[in-house]
């Protein structure tokens, strides 16, 4: 082999090495390496299975997961003694970690008793499959109540919308859909309410009939309605309400007025009489006063 040709690439090669030896160093200077630290992981409670809302949480339905220290949700747990017999008061799925805001607290009851509201109460009514909106009525949903019966007032059966916008609590004594979502026929429904609404409820279901009419949970709207008698089934027009008696109007005071001077007696009736040269007025007597005529 000629040597001036490995004379020229060892002298490229190590033209080429030396360029390539500054071109890295000009590059780790602008962009230092940065150190790769370890991540920190810790220990999060999640659920071992889907747990529904009511269920007291036992050691058997949670287990501990690794977690991202910087990804742990906030409200959650790292020991599993927090959580063991707290009611759950919101669904939580498997692998789930299990949050504050899901659990009551320990020892506030079984069932319904941890999800009711502080000053709500919790009222059932007895409901069939048509008052009941043909089992449709599930956990979670927005209804309204309907009553139907005779008012004190005698004027026949009416139907009218006594409360509004409600919370269905349970369906029967299931406080949560069935496993495949269907619907749940239910001989009682249990409704959240205030107190006020609770009287309100009690007295429809022990004095009419009672109909849960349903409602779109997005639908916040309070109407107002004047409600429905049977009369109006056939055509007629409700009676008017009777307008409220006005007031008599006060009288003004009298004021004692002198009653004015009676008006002057008519001139009396007066004749000329011409006689040659002599002229005279006579005075007629008018014969409303008894005189005689002319």
């Amino acid at each position: 082999m000629d040597r001036r040709f490995l004379t020229v690439l060892g002298v490229s090669l190590l033209f080429a090495l030396v360029i390539s030896s500054i071109f890295y160093q000009m590059t780790a200077r602008a962009n230092p390496q940065k150190k790769v630290e370890q991540t920190e992981t810790k220990d999060v409670v999640v659920a071992a299975r889907p747990l529904g809302v009511g269920v007291t949480v036992k050691p058997a339905d949670i287990k501990l997961a690794k977690m991202p220290s910087g990804a742990f949700p906030k409200g959650a747990f790292a020991k599993p003694e927090e959580v063991i017999d707290r009611p759950v008061t919101s669904p939580i799925l498997q692998d789930e970690p299990l949050l504050e805001g899901r659990l009551a607290a320990r020892g506030s009851g079984l069932g319904l008793a941890p999800i009711i509201p502080v000053g709500m109460r919790a009222v059932s009514v007895r409901v069939n499959d048509v008052s009941g909106v043909a089992g449709f009525v599930l956990p979670g949903m927005r209804v309204d109540v309907l009553v139907t019966g005779r008012p004190p007032s005698g004027d026949g059966v009416i139907t009218t919308t006594c409360l509004q916008n409600i919370l269905v609590l349970s369906a029967g004594t299931a406080i949560q859909a069935d496993a495949r979502g269907q619907a749940i026929q239910a001989p009682t429904v249990t409704l959240l309410a205030s107190l006020d609404q609770a009287e309100i409820l009690t007295l429809a279901n022990a004095e009419g009939r009672i109909q849960l009419v349903l409602r779109n949970a997005s639908d916040q709207t309070m109407e107002k309605t004047s409600g429905a008698g049977i009369s109006e089934l056939y055509g007629a027009r409700r009676k008017a309400s009777p307008e409220p008696s006005q007031p008599r109007p006060r009288l003004k005071p009298v004021v004692n007025v002198e009653a004015p001077p009676p008006p002057p007696p008519p001139p009396p009736d007066q004749i000329v009489v011409i006689r040659g040269t002599q002229k005279s007025v006579e005075v007629v007597a008018s014969p409303r006063l008894g005189g005689a005529g002319r």
